[in-house]
């Protein structure tokens, strides 16, 4: 039976380089001059963390690493920024989370949104990466084109297509 494997996977590699060139283009632009403004990957990976002085100046980091995001080929859903929150004196702090993998309770909407389509597949969900089989590879391509029209907030991607 035809099945492949709906994932959401993150390049890291591909998240240190942006994160790098948009530090980079922080230290040479005018607007940040004086200003101790810092963009840097958590030591787990799993998040950004943006510091600066004020509202304005996190909005033009935010920007810039969406910027560096796009040029790298990144889908910039993948990442979930946080409310900003005053850090210690008079600087300002926002998390980026990085979202890598499909999270229970959104596999289960998937899944959920799948069944009420009344597409004849199945769908296991499998660690944090969703498994759709079905028997004829028109269902399949069918809901490809059904994920690919909703917005789940994450990117998704659809691998290992088998016959």
């Amino acid at each position: 039976m035809p099945s492949f494997d709906v994932v959401n996977t993150v390049d890291m590699q591909e998240i240190t380089n942006t994160v790098t060139n948009a530090g980079k283009e922080i230290l040479q632009r005018y607007d940040f001059r004086g200003s101790n403004t810092q963009v840097e990957l958590d030591a787990d990976g799993k998040q950004i963390v943006i510091r600066t002085e004020d509202e304005m100046k996190i909005e033009a980091v935010r920007e810039i690493l969406i910027t560096h995001a796009t040029r790298r080929k990144l889908d910039v859903e993948c990442f979930d920024f946080k409310e900003a929150q005053p850090a210690g004196g008079k600087t300002m702090r926002q998390e980026v989370a990085i979202q890598d993998g499909i999270e229970r309770e959104m596999a289960q909407k998937i899944v959920k949104d799948l069944k009420a389509t009344k597409i004849k597949v199945q769908v296991a969900i499998q660690g944090e990466e969703l498994r759709v089989t079905g028997k004829k590879r028109d269902d399949l391509q069918e809901v490809i084109t059904f994920l690919k029209s909703q917005d789940y907030g994450i990117p998704l991607q659809f691998v290992n297509m088998r016959e």
